[in-house]
């Protein structure tokens, strides 16, 4: 914005409605800018799915990592969780000081790829009650994170799901990947058993903050080339 002077053109977007306001600076003031909106121009710069990435909190500085690629990528939604094997544990009045930092986290990186709507960062929550709080909500295509040999691989899971990506209102897909060390046999059957299928993502193992951000990343490549072979 030093850069800008009055007269000089911009987009804004407030994050939710999924447009662009182009809009001309009026004036620059020490704390604040007025600006002369003009009329919404509505874009669609979002994946085929409405992606959830729930994942054991990663330690140092992780987290504001993924949330930054994980909103630049495309995720409508990151929920932080608390897991066994969490080295992080955030609670009360600091998880939601941090929940607050990620959020405008995922605004800055909106504003930097030209994405018109913010990534949602929700609450902290343990596995445990964010599991049993998905017990009663309707069954969308969720996926668990898991280096067990029963794993499918994404194409199996969703290949099929690919090719209607875009002839009908989004479908809601969460992917559960646990913190360092993984999730225990115990936490991962619990998300089975809710109807979570096991997906691997190859031989070599990733880091906490690396793995559902490449399955994100191959989500928005498949959905892109299965429209591309639609048209």
């Amino acid at each position: 914005m030093l850069r800008l002077q009055p007269g000089d053109a911009l987009v804004l977007f407030n994050g939710s409605d999924g447009a662009d306001w182009p809009g001309e600076i009026v004036r620059i003031g020490r704390r604040d800018v007025d600006v002369r909106l003009g009329a919404s121009l509505p874009v669609d710069r979002e994946l085929a799915f409405e992606v959830t990435i729930a994942l054991g909190v990663p330690a140092n500085d992780r987290m504001d990592a993924l949330v930054e690629k994980a909103g630049e990528l495309g995720a409508a939604a990151i929920q932080p969780l608390v897991c066994e094997r969490s080295v992080v544990r955030l609670s009360g009045e600091r998880a939601e000081v941090k929940r607050a930092h990620w959020q405008a986290v995922a605004a800055a990186a909106s504003e930097q790829c030209g994405r018109a709507r913010v990534a949602e960062v929700r609450p902290v929550a343990s596995l445990t009650s964010w599991l049993e709080s998905l017990a009663a909500a309707p069954a969308g295509r969720n996926v668990v994170l898991s280096f067990t040999p029963a794993t499918l691989d994404p194409e199996q899971v969703f290949g099929a799901g690919l090719q209607q990506a875009r002839d009908a209102e989004r479908e809601p897909i969460v992917i559960l990947s646990g913190p360092e060390g993984g999730l225990t046999p115990a936490e991962e059957g619990a998300a089975v058993a809710l109807g979570f299928v096991p997906v691997g993502l190859g031989p070599r193992v990733l880091r906490a903050d690396t793995a559902p951000l490449a399955l994100l990343a191959w989500l928005g490549l498949r959905s892109l080339a299965a429209q591309g072979e639609r048209r």
